[in-house]
């Protein structure tokens, strides 16, 4: 079994887990493949990710490490094991005390599989051709780089116009993504399996914008408006920026090919309660 391992090497501790990682992986018969950042903490060289076909993809760190190993991937349909070593880890399965049990059952077939969607994204010129951007798990949000002030922005979903949004950017994101940046601004709650894209403002400067729930198979684009449309960012994921000049625009649909995450419990609402602190009336309760 070919499995590629991504990791942020800034996490404490990582350098301690590798080892360990590497001596269980051989016992189960797992030939490791590593990204460049992690080869100084490996025991012995291991070839890179992208040298072979790979069955699995193990990242080590958040969800941030997840989103940038789904990305490494390219498409291709190989199962995502998230280990968890920071705090939230919403997307991962496993965490850094049972990283042995995980690769046990990753070795032994005993997971189910998320079909997580994505977004793919191209940035239209106003002259020339598109220029795509990297496939997004989470989220393509335009914003504003350098200076913080607003900017104005001109939406359209499948040629109609939405209208025109005054806000500090603006989130394109997946139902895996509405529990990220898009929560965080205000966005609803999406659980997977719903066929819908949300359109999130951020910090918008009027009550009469709010989120809005499209269906998956929408058309969006995204434009700015002079002369609030100077020094405009695309991110993917949060991830990776591109400048986006005052007179493009991006378009955003759903990607052609899910990420694959693999669960060892399905319970979706679970892990939004232990990860989201969601309904937790703990701190209200009254002591006996």
């Amino acid at each position: 079994m070919k499995v590629g391992v991504v990791g942020n090497p800034r996490y404490a501790g990582l350098a301690a887990i590798l080892p360990g990682m590497a001596a269980h992986a051989e016992r189960l018969g797992m030939t490791l493949y590593s990204e460049p950042p992690l080869e100084p903490y490996w025991p012995r060289h291991l070839q890179p990710i992208g040298s072979a076909p790979l069955d699995a993809l193990v990242t080590l760190g958040g969800d941030g490490s997840l989103l940038r190993g789904a990305r490494l991937l390219k498409g291709a349909p190989v199962p995502v094991l998230g280990i968890n070593l920071g705090r939230v880890g919403f997307l991962t399965a496993a965490g850094k005390d049972n990283i042995g049990e995980a690769l046990d059952r990753l070795a032994s077939g005993d997971y189910v599989t998320e079909e997580r969607g994505t977004l793919r994204a191209a940035i239209v010129p106003a002259r020339g051709e598109p220029s795509e951007l990297p496939g997004a798990l989470n989220d393509v949000t335009v914003h504003k780089g350098g200076v913080a002030r607003l900017i104005r922005l001109a939406v359209r979903v499948n040629g109609q116009d939405v209208g025109n949004y005054s806000a500090d950017g603006l989130i394109i994101a997946t139902p895996t993504g509405s529990t990220a940046y898009s929560l965080s601004a205000g966005g609803p709650i999406v659980v997977p399996g719903v066929n819908a894209l949300v359109i999130t403002p951020i910090a918008a400067h009027t009550l009469a914008v709010r989120p809005v729930v499209v269906p998956a198979d929408a058309h969006i684009s995204v434009g700015g408006i002079r002369p609030w449309a100077e020094d405009l960012l695309v991110s993917v994921d949060g991830q990776q920026a591109m400048m986006l000049g005052a007179d493009d625009r991006v378009d955003v649909e759903s990607g052609r090919k899910p990420v694959l995450l693999v669960r060892f419990q399905s319970d979706y609402f679970a892990r939004m309660r232990a990860s989201l602190r969601w309904g937790d009336l703990s701190e209200r309760e009254t002591p006996p």
